[in-house]
């Protein structure tokens, strides 16, 4: 445990390293990189050059130590962290080096603020902290490597079948090639592949959510095609995977993994996602569906148009075949094609008088996903709505891990 005389000191300058978190994110990964370039294998290089790693980075560190001393209170947050760590194999005997990296970042940053008593009570705070990652992780491990059909590490699965849901959104249906059994997973989770592309110098890895259900003897990921946008770049993988992996193709991919599921309830259900977040979404509903007939689903979806609208077809007909399902559309930019078909419900964006016409009741479980504008849009509509927050569950397809804060 730690002192009382750590804690305070960590309590009391956790807001002065918010106030700096985006140069310290930025100085801590320089000098990281330079000590262990080989740790560019397990990061996202794409949220690098988009700067979201490092907000990421700086956001956990303030929120450990704002809550060093009830670290209950940021559990979302450990959760979230530690799952896609086991996800993408950070070990035990990394967290020294990056610890020890954080206060080095810290002291340049923050110069002569950064006293050797501060430094030494941080540096007492991580170590505490990467103590309670390291035994949850652990024990991840351990699950995912002794469940039927699990597996330590990275397994080859081969791509069955690439089929084309819209104009950005490709599936990939994903068999093992030991043709061994493949482990169960829960709605809403998602595998991690590490992709060996010709002509990178590093692997990448990224999480993409399983968008069937559970069960199957395959999995299937569904992913959008990141183009680059107002100077961002484009999305390594996600092209990698559009345009160069064939069936028949080999990738490798660690056991599923995440947090976001569904949380047994009698409530209703509302699903809610903004474009390629209807992809978790999408296997909560065929397992609700299945699992729970009785339970009344409306299913909400956002998107520009048509063009860009995956799963269209599978979710009106689950609608028309299950009478306690009710799917709703809204397109922001529809063609006309779309207007004059009669493609959507809505047009614009959802807001909380829609919401209110087409869902009975704020006494819903909310299960959201998309884009992080999208995200904290909605959070804010249901707060409006006076929907507990423990109503409200969603993910976050980028590593900054809570919302509303």
């Amino acid at each position: 445990m730690l002192d009382q005389n750590t804690i305070d000191i960590v309590k009391a300058t956790a807001p002065v390293l918010k106030e700096h978190s985006s140069e310290i994110g930025k100085r801590f990964y320089e000098l990281l990189f330079t000590k262990v370039p080989d740790l560019y294998n397990l990061f996202n290089q794409t949220n690098q050059k988009r700067g979201i790693q490092q907000e990421a980075l700086a956001y956990s560190v303030y929120a450990a130590g704002e809550h060093i001393d009830n670290l209950d209170a940021i559990k979302p947050v450990i959760t979230r962290v530690t799952e896609k760590h086991r996800a993408i194999g950070i070990k035990a005997e990394q967290y020294p080096v990056v610890g020890e990296t954080l206060l080095e970042a810290v002291k340049d940053v923050l110069g002569e603020t950064a006293t050797e008593e501060i430094l030494i009570a941080w540096g007492k705070a991580y170590n505490y902290i990467a103590d309670a990652f390291i035994s949850i992780e652990k024990e991840l491990y351990e699950k995912a490597e002794s469940a039927s059909g699990g597996w330590e590490g990275y397994r080859e699965f081969v791509v069955d079948k690439k089929v084309d849901e819209s104009d950005i959104i490709t599936s990939f249906y994903l068999k093992p090639k030991d043709g061994e059994p493949i482990t169960n997973y829960q709605a809403g989770q998602y595998l991690t592949i590490k992709a060996e592309i010709e002509g990178e110098k590093y692997n990448h890895m990224r999480h993409y959510s399983l968008s069937d259900a559970p069960g199957e003897e395959y999995y299937r990921i569904s992913v959008k095609r990141e183009d680059s946008v107002n100077g961002q770049p484009e999305g390594i993988v996600s092209n990698y995977l559009h345009k160069k992996v064939q069936t028949g193709d080999i990738l490798q991919f660690s056991a599923p993994a995440g947090d976001f599921i569904i949380n047994p309830s009698n409530k209703p259900i509302v699903l809610l996602s903004g474009g390629i977040g209807i992809t978790p979404l999408l296997s909560m509903l065929n397992t609700t569906v299945e699992k729970e007939p009785n339970r009344e689903i409306t299913f909400i979806h956002a998107t520009q148009n048509s063009k860009v609208h995956a799963f269209k077809e599978h979710v009106s007909e689950l609608a028309k075949a299950h009478h306690q399902v009710h799917s709703h559309v809204a397109y922001d930019s529809p063609t006309e094609e779309d207007k004059k078909e009669k493609r959507f419900d809505r047009e614009g964006f959802v807001d909380l008088e829609w919401l209110k016409e087409i869902v009975p009741s704020n006494d819903a479980d909310f299960y959201l996903c998309g884009p992080l504008p999208f995200l904290q849009a909605m959070v804010r509509l249901l707060k409006q709505w006076d929907v507990p927050q423990e109503q409200i569950h969603f993910e976050v397809f980028n590593p900054v891990a809570i919302l509303g804060e």
